[in-house]
């Protein structure tokens, strides 16, 4: 296979200004473009990381340090920045210091994530993402290596694990070093410590499932949890909290409601993953299947099938999942199976209950009449699903519909304390 080339850096020669001007620190200014300004804190973070890093070898600033930055800085939605910054304005924090810390969290969150996907991606072998090479073959091809040679492969899976390991370093320093009344710092890294444990036995939980070839829908819907709804919603969501000074009673509400939505979010990719048409999620339909994800759509699949003695059905999912050489003809027969045993359309119906309760959670704990809870309100229906933007009114009729839902377990949302 042809080489694919590196990537040149382009951190140092970003147009962004590395230092926030005092206009973009205000709440309000930040209210208006959330993202912008963490992406002009990130770059204010990341100088100095870089600097330092260079100061310590060249080599290893340009090849490592310097590519760590720029994956941070291209590309994401923010989205976890984004649901901290509102989940602590929903909360009444306004001022210049919860302002500052909210956008450097913002920035450690990041961070964390660009661990997680240059790491994923390593475990997962893919050679994209982002529509560019790989943090990993980029490595390789930076080297004058071949990614598909066992010399290159070697190099650019060492080097992307030690990228990702420094991401975590520099996120784990930058919350270290934001300022922070003490009980609040309290509270944060605690947070922050459960955070990146959760998020390492998400992922350990993925490739178990993966490797012994099944899993259950309750441990299915335990590794999304784990995996999706904590690190990507329900912490950011806490963390904000933590930064307003909320009561127990308000950031109780802020969690159930972060864990609805990302688990609803976790379950509507899985769907996605299998149905959803590549031109318009940007990734090719039926990967989940190829490498055997242990998805809560398959895991309730193959419950029904046994539970109904389908052989037919079990003999398609065994064929066909954990194939890496399934044709398109495989792939339309499990969404086949996906449809008879009922499975599509009842993770469906949890995705829209996980929402409603979201929903509903969310109006006990903060005022989503009020502009900060209901910009947050529009997000958690942006994460979950749902229709963002959406009104009081139609958040009030969720409220009713949630209400007469089934009790959700802890790990779906329930009450946490």
């Amino acid at each position: 296979m042809a080489r694919i080339p590196a990537v040149e850096h382009s951190f140092a020669a970003c147009p962004l200004p590395v230092h926030p001007g005092p206009s973009a620190t205000g709440a309000g200014a930040v209210d208006a473009d959330v993202a912008g300004a963490v992406l002009r804190t990130a770059r204010a973070v990341l100088a100095e990381r870089v600097t330092e890093a260079s100061e310590i070898d060249a080599s290893f600033a340009g090849d490592l340090a310097g590519r760590v930055a720029d994956f941070t800085l291209d590309g994401g939605k923010r989205m976890r920045p984004r649901l901290l910054w509102w989940g602590m304005r929903a909360c009444g924090a306004a001022d210049a210091g919860s302002t500052a810390a909210a956008l450097r969290l913002g920035v450690a969150l990041e961070l964390i994530q660009t661990c997680a996907l240059i790491h994923d991606d390593v475990m997962d072998r893919s050679r994209l993402r982002r529509g560019k090479p790989a943090v990993h073959i980029g490595l390789a091809g930076q080297a004058g290596l071949s990614p598909d040679s066992e010399r290159g492969s070697a190099f650019g899976t060492s080097a992307a694990v030690l990228a990702g390991d420094l991401a975590l370093v520099w996120a784990d320093d930058t919350v270290a070093e934001t300022a922070l009344p003490a009980p609040v710092r309290h509270r944060i890294r605690s947070i922050w410590r459960s955070m990146r444990t959760e998020m390492v036995a998400g992922q350990y939980l993925d490739l178990h499932g993966q490797a012994t070839g099944g899993s259950s829908a309750a441990r299915a819907i335990r590794t999304a949890c784990l995996k999706s709804a904590l690190y990507s919603v329900e912490r950011p969501l806490t963390i904000g909290a933590a930064l307003a000074d909320a009561d127990e009673r308000t950031t109780a509400a802020l969690r159930s409601a972060g864990r609805c939505a990302g688990i609803a979010f976790q379950l509507r990719d899985d769907l996605l993953g299998v149905f959803g048409d590549p031109a318009r999620t940007g990734k090719p339909s039926g990967d989940d299947i190829r490498e055997g994800k242990p998805t809560y759509l398959l895991a309730v699949a193959r419950e029904r099938a046994e539970a109904a003695g389908d052989e037919g059905a079990l003999a398609v999912l065994g064929h066909a999942v954990g194939n890496a050489d399934v044709t398109e003809g495989d792939l339309a027969d499990v969404r086949g199976v996906f449809e008879e045993t009922g499975a599509r359309a009842h993770v469906e119906r949890k995705a829209e209950r996980l929402r409603d309760h979201a929903v509903r959670r969310l109006g006990e704990g903060v005022d989503v009449d009020a502009h900060g809870g209901r910009q947050l309100l529009g997000l958690l229906h942006t994460v979950s699903g749902g229709r963002s933007g959406v009104s009081p009114d139609d958040a009030r009729e969720h409220d009713g519909r949630a209400a007469s839902a089934r009790v959700l377990t802890p790990a779906e949302g329930g009450r946490v304390r």
